[in-house]
């Protein structure tokens, strides 16, 4: 079976809605062609998003990374009291805020891509030329793309063999790993749209002949 078959044979497996025919489906090498198209596409659509509402282009990932991390803290906080002073814990007090920072991390990954406080190089670059520097810019953009298509297609592949074996997550009784394995999928589609975001953006300096380089500050704003 080709490659492409196996790309139509994941999108089929899609529309039954079936979790063990999608994690079987998604094990062939299809998968990376469906990732790739999924990569682009859905970061296309991110960036439009983003263009049309400056609001969530300013507020959603760093509202994603305040709210987990309060609520880690807060869970944090209760517990430690309750097992302490009340002699009781709830099970799911030391597995769920391990998931929170797992999402708050790939969220907050997401802004900073936004902030180029990954991979910036930016004392080294301002002194090429321009051309150069706009190869550097692109480079960057590429390796973001295709680290992004290998963590959409794996990741996706664990949430569906999660999805599969029905696997919940320990201390609970009904909360499923999927629920919260699929942020990470979700998170990498917005890296892409933040590196689609900042590659035009780069294009437009060039071409307008504004400076392409400039000093990242963590923790700045978009």
């Amino acid at each position: 079976m080709s490659i492409w078959s196996d790309a139509l044979g994941i999108l089929t497996a899609m529309t039954s809605g079936d979790s063990w025919t999608i994690s079987k489906a998604l094990g062939n090498e299809g998968a990376w062609i469906i990732g790739t198209l999924a990569t682009l596409a859905g970061g296309y659509l991110v960036m439009r998003l983003y263009r049309a509402f400056p609001v969530i282009d300013r507020h959603f990932e760093r509202s994603v990374m305040v709210y987990s991390y309060l609520l880690i803290a807060a869970i944090i906080f209760v517990e430690v009291f309750r097992r302490f002073v009340l002699s009781q814990q709830a099970p799911w007090s030391t597995t769920l805020p391990p998931v929170l920072f797992l999402i708050m991390t790939w969220f907050g990954c997401s802004y900073n891509i936004r902030l180029r406080t990954h991979l910036a190089f930016s004392e080294f670059r301002t002194s090429m030329r321009r051309p150069a520097q706009m190869f550097c810019l692109s480079l960057d953009a590429v390796l973001w793309i295709g680290f992004c298509v290998i963590v959409v297609v794996t990741s996706t592949r664990v949430a569906a063999n999660s999805a599969a074996n029905f696997q919940i997550l320990a201390g609970t009784d009904n909360f499923m790993q999927w629920w919260y394995l699929v942020s990470v999928p979700v998170a990498f589609i917005l890296m892409a749209g933040r590196v689609l975001e900042n590659w035009t953006d780069d294009l437009n300096n060039y071409r307008s002949g504004e400076p392409l380089i400039s000093q990242a500050v963590i923790g700045g704003d978009v």
